[in-house]
């Protein structure tokens, strides 16, 4: 099977039909400079969430979070996506259920807000179940892992952790971390998240 997202796009709402390329702010139509230039973009604005984040309150702050970190990429920044995606045979969340799944999650993070801070091993499962149905869900055509991933780091901090699922000088880390979503293995991620989160100085 391809290891390829599939989007079922017909309206070419994201995508130039020419170019093959998402369409974006800066009108590239290369797609290895779309790359070049959205990592740079969102570095920036990333380094600017590390100091001041954007707190959780519910589902929404995702797409506050994903607003913010592409804002200078993409004019749909923090929308919620309008086509089908899939990969590996397996679909994401179909759109027509989104409100379903939203309100779904918003219990979720509800429940983690209510959970012990001294309670690391039941703050691991908590963010492991919402990180596996937050990646399952995919509610963005692009940037999902890395809006996911500032999500659960801004949850884990609100308790008083610090949270890196991909920290620039250990690989395996976030191969553990991608290893445990594409598998949907919430034990696996449990058990990452448990030895990562350290407490706040």
């Amino acid at each position: 099977m391809s290891n390829e997202y599939e989007y079922l796009d017909p309206d070419h709402y994201y995508v130039d039909k020419d170019t093959g390329v998402l369409r974006n702010l800066a009108g590239i139509t290369n797609v290895h400079d779309l790359h070049f230039f959205e990592s740079a973009a969102v570095t920036k604005r990333a380094k600017e969430l590390a100091d001041d984040p954007l707190l959780v309150k519910n589902f929404n702050s995702l797409f506050a979070i994903h607003k913010h970190l592409f804002q200078d990429v993409y004019e749909w920044a923090g929308e919620k996506r309008t086509v089908e995606i899939s990969k590996e045979g397996t679909q994401f969340f179909p759109t027509n259920y989104f409100d379903t799944a939203i309100e779904y999650i918003d219990r979720m993070i509800a429940d983690f807000k209510s959970c012990d801070s001294r309670d690391r091993r039941e703050l691991s499962k908590k963010l492991a179940s919402i990180l596996d149905t937050v990646n399952h869900f995919h509610p963005f055509r692009e940037g999902n892992g890395r809006t996911q991933r500032e999500f659960l780091r801004v949850l884990a901090l609100e308790k008083g952790y610090s949270l890196n699922l991909n920290p620039p000088d250990k690989t395996v880390i976030f191969e553990k971390y991608m290893a445990g979503v594409i598998a949907g293995n919430i034990d696996e991620l449990s058990n990452l998240i448990f030895d990562l989160l350290s407490e706040q100085k």
